[in-house]
């Protein structure tokens, strides 16, 4: 994928001369799909300063021998780290070297939602109404004009009529295919800001493809996703701040949520899908990072959906059953559910209150929190929030 291939000897060279303590080795969890061979390797930061940080990694990278087998899937320049097959004695080479922070085995990622055949809108009514039932979306007509929200996913049709000429397929790290070939991203990505179904109608819509026409990637795919959102967003016009969407979950990594870190930390937000499998989610990624903006399904009826993950690294519920919006073949009003679907309501609100000029990319979740509903769903577990999300108008 990157025209880089012996990262792994200048790891191998420098470990001769280290100390032989082993740089931990994350296995996949019970529950997880690994990818045999396939490994994450995290490297310790250099101790440079941020402006630096990328440049400083990719020097190392031009200084490497070609003497190894394996070829680098993604070099992540901003993030800190690389993703490759590796033989049993090149893993444990690999753990040897000082620059290493650790290795994780790499894991299946894939969508988070389901169709069905129904059109009922009512997603964008509900979060500008104290109660279910409203029929209509009230909002600032700024609507996240000066934003820009990236969209994690299986690309976007950028040429869509819903969106505007707001809209570009910016990267793809996954397949030889640059269209969306599965849909799920351009739903996504029309529910944060298409000009019927969207939150944010004048957010700029940036599509980053790290899963494929099955909705289904690799955690270093998706790593890479985010590797490029730290570098791309600063070529982009977005005085008002960058909103990042990740509708999609795998097993709990340590790397994903390690990204999710450096995002927030960069002053972007992060919204993660809390996943549909009827489980704690702290058991996913993205999902699980503590600097996530992690959210659940509810239905029209202020119902949490009973295929959306729980537990206390939610941070909030938004609408996510039966939601219509943009497809590919400039199609509309398909209707999918799933947390793929209630994560865009949020990312879309993160935008439309960044558009206000309200909190900052980094503190929008907790701003959101403070604006939003509590103890109005039912069908909450024990354990997780119950808080929904809306947008300041009130109505009935």
């Amino acid at each position: 994928m990157y025209a880089v291939s012996t990262i792994l000897a200048c790891l191998l060279a420098s470990a001769a001369a280290a100390p032989q303590n082993l740089a931990p080795l994350r296995t996949a969890p019970p529950n997880a799909d690994p990818i045999p061979g396939k490994y994450i390797i995290k490297l310790k930061t250099p101790s440079v300063g941020a402006r630096d940080l990328a440049g400083t990694i990719t020097d190392t990278v031009n200084k490497i021998a070609d003497s190894l087998d394996a070829n680098p899937d993604f070099v992540y320049k901003d993030i800190g780290g690389f993703a490759s097959d590796l033989t049993p004695n090149e893993l444990k080479d690999v753990r040897k070297n000082p620059k290493v922070e650790y290795i994780e085995e790499d894991f299946v990622v894939k969508t988070v939602a389901t169709t069905e055949q129904k059109n009922a809108p009512w997603g964008l009514a509900r979060i500008s109404a104290r109660r279910p039932g409203s029929a209509t979306y009230r909002y600032d007509d700024s609507a996240g004009s000066g934003t820009c929200s990236y969209i994690i996913d299986t690309g976007i049709q950028s040429d869509h009529p819903e969106f505007q000429g707001r809209a570009q397929q910016v990267a793809n790290l996954i397949t030889s295919s640059k269209t969306d070939d599965n849909g799920h991203g351009t739903h996504v990505a029309g529910i944060i800001g298409s000009k019927t179904y969207g939150i944010a109608k004048l957010t700029k819509l940036y599509g980053v493809k790290v899963l494929d026409a099955n909705g289904g990637g690799t955690g270093s795919s998706v790593l890479a996703g985010l590797d490029f959102v730290l570098k791309d967003y600063r070529k982009r016009s977005c005085p008002k701040g960058v909103v990042v969407n990740a509708s999609l979950g795998g097993s709990a990594s340590k790397a994903l949520n390690d990204a999710v870190e450096a995002i927030v930390n960069a002053n972007i937000f992060f919204a993660a899908a809390a996943g549909n499998e009827g489980v704690d989610a702290k058991t996913t990624s993205p999902a699980s990072a503590p600097k996530a903006c992690t959210v659940g399904a509810t239905d029209s009826s202020d119902r949490v959906a009973g295929f959306s993950n729980f537990g206390s690294v939610l941070d909030l519920y938004a609408p996510g059953v039966a939601i219509p919006s943009t497809y590919p073949g400039s199609r509309t009003n398909v209707v999918l559910s799933g947390t793929s679907m209630a994560t865009p309501h949020v990312a879309g609100l993160a935008a439309y209150f960044l558009g206000l000029g309200r909190s900052s990319g980094g503190g929008m979740c907790d701003y959101l929190k403070s604006w939003a509903q509590r103890g109005v769903l039912s069908g909450v577990r024990s354990g997780t929030p119950n808080v929904f999300a809306r947008n300041g108008y009130v109505t009935y």
